[in-house]
């Protein structure tokens, strides 16, 4: 009876081990009237993080503007029939998170004030806070995201700990961010350093130093070593382009990902997970479903 029972003790030892570095995928959704509604995208049951694309209008005195490109107006209050789709993701137990900036927009904290003032904003419009002009109406979103790409490197870090603080009514307020891989990032590489960021997607394309090649990992690699040791977040995730077209460059064919990278990368206490742009591409490619089972 001992020894059975040791064998049991040793094989949900061996489960739970190989459970640990278990990853989630992340998909970024809105910027394509094209890939399906966030209720559809959330019943794949591929992802475990939904990243609303994007709010790229903010600070320094601009009045917000939310863009979800050809799936609602929100300049007609049309995004407030999101909310019921938003609360079915969340049912499922998929974070559901906005993500703030992106490659085109004009946005950043003009001041340590102007960063507090954003964090209100985001409080009460998309998070937990009450506003009478909501633009995803009742919908509580789990997070905001962090995807700095232009602009002033300033005062971000202040939004994140001003952000942060909200945790304390009640319920988390995921922080995430998506920088580039070449480290330390130009924009939020000091707002990183704020331990305020529960997890971060590295944007591993469009940087050739640190993409992959064809048939070597070094520069991927060694990107990834110095995230995942240098940086203060709880989770660190691999970020690619679901599809070539996706990216000017980076991607990792689904083989190359599950045989080579993964297994390099999972060996990290920090590892996350996958990280994917976008899920119109992914729909054109099946890339999630192909590497679900190996992240």
């Amino acid at each position: 009876m001992a020894s059975k029972l040791s064998i049991l003790a040793l094989g949900v030892m061996f489960m739970f081990l190989v459970g640990s570095n278990a990853g989630g995928i992340a998909i970024y959704w809105g910027q394509n009237g094209n890939e399906g509604t966030l209720s559809k995208t959330c019943s794949t049951g591929n992802y475990a993080f939904v990243i609303l694309a994007f709010l790229p209008i903010f600070g320094d005195g601009r009045n917000p503007m939310f863009n979800l490109a050809g799936h609602c107006d929100p300049y007609s209050n049309g995004c407030v029939t999101l909310s019921d789709d938003i609360k079915s993701c969340q049912a499922k137990g998929i974070k559901v998170i906005l993500s703030i900036g992106g490659a085109s927009g004009s946005y950043g904290p003009a001041s340590s004030e102007d960063a507090r003032q954003v964090a209100i904003y985001l409080w009460n419009n998309f998070l937990g806070g009450k506003s009478s002009s909501r633009p995803l109406g009742g919908a509580i979103l789990d997070g905001i995201d962090f995807d700095i790409e232009g602009g002033s490197n300033q005062h971000y870090g202040e939004l994140a700990k001003y952000l942060k603080a909200y945790s304390r009514k009640g319920k988390n307020v995921y922080l995430t961010a998506a920088p580039q891989c070449p480290f330390p990032d130009a924009w939020i590489g000091d707002a990183l350093n704020t331990c305020m960021f529960d997890n971060v997607w590295v944007q591993f394309f469009n940087n050739p130093p640190c993409n992959y090649a064809s048939g070597n990992v070094a520069n991927l690699e060694d990107a990834w070593k110095q995230w995942t040791t240098l940086i203060p977040a709880t989770k660190i995730f691999l970020g690619l382009p679901a599809a070539p077209q996706a990216a000017g460059s980076g991607f990792i064919p689904s083989n190359d990902l599950t045989s080579t990278i993964l297994p390099m990368i999972k060996d990290s206490k920090k590892y996350g997970g996958v990280m994917l742009w976008s899920k119109y591409y992914d729909d054109i490619t099946g890339y999630s479903s192909s590497i679900k089972s190996q992240v």
